[in-house]
């Protein structure tokens, strides 16, 4: 990875370990309530090959249940076969001059979309692993593209950690692209920049993103501060960007997200923690129902739910990886049950 991106990594490991710690000097924010024990059973799905793999971002193909991870140190991008014990390589490291691969997704088209964070994104045509476009961020200032959400037309919202902002990328652009040699830039359709919580100017904030099913809301979390703001995508709406009031908990160290229906499970890396969250209605508040914190996470970065299975991505960050030395177990994508 880019030595901006090490940095930002190390910021980001930084923070969260800044955060912790206050987290923990205070009582309202070290009160975590755990709902009613629930039997949780976390075992392996399945094996991803090499050394330094480094997993960060996990999509799922509704068709057919593959899924696919990119690795964070290599931008390399593995395929699972729906049963698979071992994912293979889809897109070797380094294809197309991709330094990274965090957010993954499959959108309603059969394309894969794969965020390097130094960059941008790129989308894939799966059939054939033909790159089909890239979009990239404008202008030499600090980014972190990091996480992405589809909505049912097929338009990406897109996470930037570092400007504080969520780009667009519809489906229109992505042919337009196409047609005219495959490269564009994107633009911030939404700037949070003034509603996050204060912050250093080096901090990380946004990460997870995710769209509810009518494609009318947005859900993106502040790790930083451990908020969740509800984006409306229609334009000229009244409320704009709402901070959803947080009932039971909070989000501090927030990643990846996932929804379904009024359902919102995030994952928090550094607490090495799953919480399951249900969202009233209107979005405008959100309360935890359970949270699982085991060790065997792995410093979980994302998660997706694929055949009523919850698969979780066990980075081992913190193990010889961006956020601490050491030396990972073999890598492997998570199965929890009971979340």
């Amino acid at each position: 990875m880019s030595h901006a991106t090490r940095r930002h990594m190390a910021t980001f490991a930084i923070a969260a370990a800044c955060t912790a710690v206050a987290a923990c000097g205070t009582t309202e924010d070290a009160a975590q309530p755990a709902p009613a024990a629930q039997s949780v059973r976390i075992s392996t799905a399945y094996d991803l090959p090499g050394e330094r793999t480094y997993p960060e971002g996990i999509a799922a193909d509704a068709r057919n249940g593959d899924t696919y991870v990119g690795s964070f140190s290599t931008g390399a991008v593995y395929r699972a076969a729906q049963g698979a014990k071992t994912a293979e390589v889809f897109l070797p490291e380094g294809a197309d001059g991709r330094k990274t691969a965090n957010g993954l997704k499959v959108d309603p088209a059969g394309r894969l979309w794969v965020t390097d964070s130094t960059a941008g994104v790129a989308v894939y045509d799966i059939a054939t692993r033909a790159l089909l476009a890239r979009f990239d961020v404008p202008g030499s200032a600090a980014r972190f593209v990091n996480d992405l959400a589809i909505t049912p037309d097929g338009t990406a919202y897109l996470t930037d950690s570092s400007r504080s902002v969520v780009y667009r990328v519809t489906a229109a652009q992505v042919a337009d692209a196409a047609a005219h040699g495959g490269r564009a830039q994107m633009t911030a359709q939404f700037d949070l920049s003034t509603v996050v919580a204060p912050h250093a100017p080096d901090s990380f904030t946004l990460n997870g993103i995710v769209a509810d099913t009518s494609g009318r809301y947005l859900y993106v979390v502040d790790m930083n501060a451990g908020e969740l703001y509800r984006i409306t995508v229609a334009p000229n709406a009244a409320d704009p960007i709402r901070k959803v009031t947080l009932g039971g908990g909070n989000l501090m160290h927030g990643d990846g997200l996932e929804l379904h229906d009024n359902t919102l499970w995030v994952v928090q890396n550094t607490d090495n923690a799953i919480a399951r969250w249900t969202l009233t209605d209107d979005g405008t508040t959100a309360t935890m129902n359970q949270r699982v914190t085991d060790e065997s996470l792995g410093l979980p970065t994302t998660l997706v739910r694929s055949n009523n299975q919850t698969l979780v991505v066990a980075s081992q960050f913190d193990k010889g990886g961006p956020m601490g030395p050491g030396t990972p177990k073999p890598f492997t994508i998570l199965a929890v049950d009971g979340i």
